[in-house]
């Protein structure tokens, strides 16, 4: 697995017009080095690469054999972060790099935005519904409701007595989720611009807009399950953030 991501990092990287070879400029050889460093796959979807998936943020030569890499992950906690910093260092070292410091930057955040054109191209052709750009207003912080959780008998676990389980939307709103239960009932928060987009989630494989959210999670967190209606193919829609 390391060997072909290095080999594929690797062809990547050689394809554009850099050498980096002891010869060339300083500029030179930072671009090579990104271009090593961008082309590592992303370890969860390695049809796109790390630039492509625009989590590389910065490559700098803090001195002579030592490279310095920014990351910042897809969310806080992605586990796939520990990964991509060892393949990057890894790639790097393999091409003569004595020292390789590998940073997880949060701020500023990534978003879906930042995945590029080609990237989008890719992830469609895998079977992957790339995230919708249409995101509308964004509307700031979401406000948080909490109260001591209910843990009596007959509560929210799916016995009979207390309503829907917490994994249940609510019908009070298309936009409300679930976060706890307390003794005056659910509590929600409004997540305004998680859902409210104005172009629909079309089919990886037949470019249909009719598709019906099955998961809110599917094989990675960032991933939601959907079904295609029309030619009824389930597929994994990367979710807008």
């Amino acid at each position: 697995m390391v060997t072909g991501i290095r080999a594929e990092a690797q062809a990547r990287a050689e394809a554009g017009t850099r050498t980096g070879g002891a010869g060339d400029t300083a500029a030179e050889r930072l671009g090579f080095l990104r271009e090593l460093a961008g082309g590592v796959p992303d370890p969860e979807l390695p049809v796109v690469s790390l630039a492509e998936l625009g989590v590389l943020r910065s490559v700098r030569e803090t001195g002579a054999g030592t490279v310095e890499v920014d990351l910042t992950p897809t969310y806080t906690g992605c586990p796939a972060i520990e990964t991509m910093a060892a393949d990057v260092a890894q790639v790097l070292r393999d091409h003569g790099v004595r020292d390789v410091a590998v940073r997880t930057v949060l701020a500023p955040p990534w978003s879906t935005d930042d995945i590029t054109d080609e990237g989008r191209r890719k992830l469609a052709e895998f079977g992957v519904a790339p995230p919708r750009t249409d995101h509308g207003p964004r509307t700031g912080p979401v406000p948080v409701g909490l109260g001591p959780t209910r843990t009596r008998p007959g509560g929210p676990t799916g016995d009979g007595t207390g309503g829907p389980r917490a994994s249940e939307p609510h019908a009070v709103s298309p936009h409300a989720v679930d976060i706890t239960y307390a003794a005056d009932g659910p509590h929600t928060v409004e997540i305004p611009y998680a859902t409210d987009l104005r172009d629909p989630v079309r089919c990886p494989h037949c470019g249909s807009p009719e598709t019906t959210l099955l998961s809110r999670f599917s094989s990675t967190a960032c991933k939601a399950l959907r079904r295609c209606e029309t030619c009824r193919e389930p597929f994994d829609h990367f979710k807008e953030l």
